[in-house]
């Protein structure tokens, strides 16, 4: 037996609501158990909502923490619920498990409607509320992880938090590093009724980020008890999986520069510029190999798939799950900037060329400027012309750039560590609760 000493240094913002007088607060958060050489946590469960529509980002998130935590501790057991359509094509570690709720589908204009089932959308909100809630109710989680939406979409896990918090289960929130334009976010929360629900429902707020970097809630006007729920955990590491077959791209051993638009059904502005630009300078030092994500219009696949054809030097891959091979081999990378994206990024020490969307929702635009700002990557305009010159300049500048670590990246990358810390705490700390009360 030894003794495990686990010290992690999380960021908990105590800035009020107008910020006036106030100040950010850096605890030192320390846990101590005596374990053997495997840490364990016997019988540990978590479960984790992912409300995932179209877009492969809460999935890919949720599931990096899932992994995280039974890579770490024996006797974990984790459930995500996610209403991604192909979570099924994503493969997961022993004691991670899902369950698929009916998908949704977002619309250009932001609202939704039921994907694969021909029925209402509120019956298809209702099923989904009710699958959670009964989940919920069988797993008997001891800590409850809600990715970016706080009260489930359109209201979904409201019950489910209520029931969960009633037995004494801990409540997270798990919040990306930036969620939209401030007055976006404040006018969508002001909508969805967010405020309370933040206030009442969760023990803890988990930002997966560097309060250095952003605040997710700014421009919210919080109350000070939410803000005292905040941890800054950092950015969360990506590593490449172990494949006895990966996947290998037709363009032999030639340096190639990536180009991933995540789940591709916005990104069909961003394959198409990085065309024009080999298009319109053939001598290009990089090859690519273009990803165009499982979302993308089939038709839209195609015209792209005939013009990387004609240039010869650009291979296509349709939808790889294990897309960090591919950026590992890579030489550089062209993405639009979302979170799961940047992590993989900074973990893998690349140098990047961001094209962020900017509808629905402009968090990618905000993360890019910063991001570029710091050095850590080169942003174009994706409101502006997409001239094939200026695309071009970019690929052949890319080896130039710094890369990440050049740039500090190596010391933004801990949230995983934080995250598994603060998982760790959390269930002893509610069980030992629970048997001190018992015991009184």
């Amino acid at each position: 037996m030894r003794k495990i000493v686990h010290e992690c240094l999380v960021v908990d913002n105590g800035i009020g609501s107008n910020g006036a007088g106030q100040r950010s607060r850096f605890a030192r958060f320390r846990c101590q158990w005596t374990t053997s050489m495997v840490e364990r946590l016997n019988d540990a469960r978590i479960l984790i909502y992912s409300h995932d529509s179209f877009g492969l980002g809460h999935l890919r998130r949720c599931r990096a923490i899932a992994h995280a935590l039974v890579d770490r501790f024996k006797g974990v057991s984790v459930l995500i619920l996610s209403g991604s359509p192909i979570i099924g094509s994503f493969d997961f570690l022993p004691r991670v498990d899902f369950v698929r709720i009916p998908g949704v589908i977002k619309l250009h204009n932001g609202e939704y409607q039921s994907l694969g089932l021909h029925i209402d959308l509120d019956q298809t909100m209702e099923m989904r509320a009710a699958i959670i809630r009964q989940t919920a109710l069988s797993f008997r989680p001891d800590l409850f992880i809600v990715d970016k939406e706080p009260l489930g979409l359109r209201g979904e896990v409201v019950s489910t938090l209520e029931m969960l918090k009633a037995k004494g289960t801990t409540l997270v929130l798990g919040l990306r590093d930036i969620m939209d334009e401030p007055k976006l976010l404040l006018r969508e929360w002001q909508r969805k009724h967010v405020l309370p629900g933040l206030e009442h429902f969760y023990d803890d707020i988990w930002v997966y980020g560097l309060e250095s970097f952003a605040d997710p809630l700014e421009g919210v006007a919080c109350p000070l008890a939410v803000r005292r729920k905040m941890i800054y955990t950092g950015y969360l590491r990506r590593a490449v999986p172990q494949l006895s077959q990966p996947l290998i791209p037709a363009i032999g051993e030639e340096p190639f520069v990536l180009v991933t638009v995540g789940g591709g059904d916005d990104g069909m502005s961003a394959v198409d510029w990085v065309l024009k630009a080999y298009e319109h300078d053939p001598g290009i030092p990089l090859a690519a190999v273009i990803v165009f994500g499982p979302f993308m219009p089939p038709a839209m696949q195609q015209q792209f798939r005939e013009r990387a054809e004609r240039l010869g030097r650009i291979a296509v891959v349709t939808f790889d799950a294990h897309v960090e091979l591919l950026m590992e081999r890579a030489a550089g990378v062209v993405a639009m900037g979302g979170y799961n994206t940047f992590c993989e990024i900074l973990s893998f020490d690349k140098r990047a060329i961001l094209i962020p969307r900017v509808k629905p929702r402009r968090e990618q635009l905000l993360r890019a400027k910063r991001a570029a700002a710091l050095g850590l990557v080169r942003a174009l305009d994706p409101e502006g012309a997409h001239d094939p010159a200026v695309m071009a300049a970019a690929l052949r500048g890319l080896p130039d750039q710094p890369l990440p670590s050049q740039r500090g990246a190596a010391q933004m990358l801990g949230g995983l560590d934080v995250i598994t810390d603060l998982i760790a705490a959390h269930v002893r700390g509610t069980r030992s609760a629970k048997v001190h009360a018992v015991g009184t």
